[in-house]
């Protein structure tokens, strides 16, 4: 097993002395603002950030009045680059107006050979920059731009490191994020992560535990395990970490994402048996072609595939099911996209991310012949979304009747005097109440089924 890069203690030590010099000058002084961008992890690694700044005695603002204002980008689609890119450039004029404002950018976007060199040329109002592997030191590097006035532009090439015991200021402290590991070492052809979050890397499971022990002893009623391939943690350790962390007595525990080709009967069994692990798994499939798996390096078949849904069905019948699914990945052909579209079938998902091939430069499939029209594309995926909408629906209408237990997450953005919630299946619910109730159980009766959620009613008083 490859040695784990651990950040030393004396390095952490020394960034907080970082955030004790800085909350000494400017503690109760000045503003933050982050805007995270992109998958769980970034969400995670964004209460990081946030956590060094409360240490620092910052206090959060909107983004146009903030002192500080800190994107938090990806990069897994040109989409998202482009936002960020767009929503960096849009705070030039605001710099103009309010030349102390310190403009920083981190995360992915920032690991992509040429990135940083490329905005520290063409965006002088940028302040700071830094990647995914370096973040830990995000105080020295602050304390560089505000006391040093410096321009910081720190971005290492590196695999990546394990830091442990960094703040957070956690958005959601009822429901938690976990990381279990960082990197991936799939390489699949069409994929970026690899390069921007380096290769994989386990932290120690006795680490997790005590985190998960204290945002137990915290008030945490759900933790989310977070890792690019949870299945390969610690070389296919995890169901012994779900066994382990199943006895903290937390609730509820999820985890994303699974990669199939890791997917152990070990795993399915402990989902089966751990009362606390919730029957629900986000496996992304990508393509129902074998042949498209194949150019798309994902090392698993669509028969192979197929039998994991069969095992996890039969463990565990009313597991929920979720996936990803790329359509238009070069070379495929209308009869490969009618397998994944039957693959669709034969599953049900409970819901499916659905994208269209994005070229990741870098990427081995960047290189692939694409010679499908964009139109065509447009139309495949238009007919995957269509019959995988109409199968949510039909799942959803399923559950109408049923009694769950819902944790409640948030007051309703949709339903006046509601909030809204997710069964152990993941499906999200809208039932009467108010934010006293955010973060406890609720026990609702399913009255009716909504285009992608459920609408109850507590029978619990």
């Amino acid at each position: 097993m490859k040695e784990k890069p651990f950040v030393p203690q004396e390095e952490l030590a020394r960034q907080e002395s970082f955030v004790r010099e800085i909350a000494g000058i400017f503690g109760g002084r000045k503003t933050y603002h982050i805007v995270t961008l992109g998958c769980q992890m970034n969400v995670r690694d964004s209460e990081t950030l946030a956590g060094f700044m409360g240490e620092m005695g910052f206090s959060p603002a909107e983004k146009e009045a903030a002192d500080i204002v800190l994107y938090n980008t990806c990069c897994v689609r040109e989409n998202a680059e482009n936002r960020a890119l767009g929503n960096v450039i849009w705070l030039k004029e605001l710099k103009r107006e309010r030349p102390d404002m310190v403009i920083a950018v981190c995360g992915c976007m920032m690991q992509e050979e040429g990135m940083a060199a490329r905005l520290q040329k063409r965006y002088p109002f940028i302040d700071l920059v830094f990647g995914t592997h370096n973040a830990y030191r995000f105080p020295e590097y602050l304390y560089q731009v505000l006391l040093q006035k410096r321009r910081v532009f720190e971005v290492e090439t590196s695999d990546g490191v394990i830091a442990e015991g960094l703040p957070a200021l956690r958005s959601r402290p009822h429901s938690a994020f976990v990381n279990i590991m960082f990197g991936c070492d799939n390489f699949c052809s069409y994929c970026i992560v690899p390069y921007v979050r380096g290769r994989e890397r386990s932290r120690n499971a006795n680490d997790i535990l005590k985190e998960v022990e204290m945002l137990r002893d915290a008030g945490a009623q759900e933790i989310t395990l977070l890792g690019q391939n949870v299945n390969s943690y610690q070389g296919g350790e995890f169901a012994s970490l779900l066994r382990l962390l199943s006895q903290t007595g937390i609730p509820r525990i999820r985890f994303m994402t699974s990669h199939p080709k890791d997917l152990s009967d070990d795993l399915i069994a402990a989902m089966r048996d751990l009362s606390n692990v919730m029957p629900q798994l986000h496996l992304p499939v990508q393509s129902g072609s074998s042949e498209v798996l194949r150019r798309m390096n994902r090392r698993y078949t669509r028969e192979h595939y197929l039998s994991l849904v069969e095992k996890l069905r039969a463990a565990i019948p009313e597991i929920g099911l979720t996936t990803d699914i790329i359509v238009g990945f070069p070379g495929e052909t209308l009869a490969q996209f009618e397998e994944t579209l039957s693959l669709v079938e034969e599953v049900r998902y409970d819901s499916a991310f659905t994208f269209i091939f994005s070229p990741r430069r870098g990427t081995l499939a960047a290189t692939y012949p694409d010679d499908t029209p964009e139109a065509e594309k447009s139309a495949r995926i238009q007919r995957l979304i269509d019959r995988q909408q109409a199968i949510s629906q039909e799942i959803l209408s399923a559950q109408v009747g049923r009694e769950e237990w819902v944790l409640v997450d948030d007051v309703s953005a949709r339903d006046t005097g509601c909030v809204c919630g997710r069964t152990p299946r993941g499906h999200m619910v809208n039932f009467p109440g108010n934010a006293d109730s955010v973060g406890t159980f609720a026990h609702v009766r399913i009255v009716s089924a909504g285009r992608n959620t459920l609408r109850g009613e507590r029978i619990d008083g």
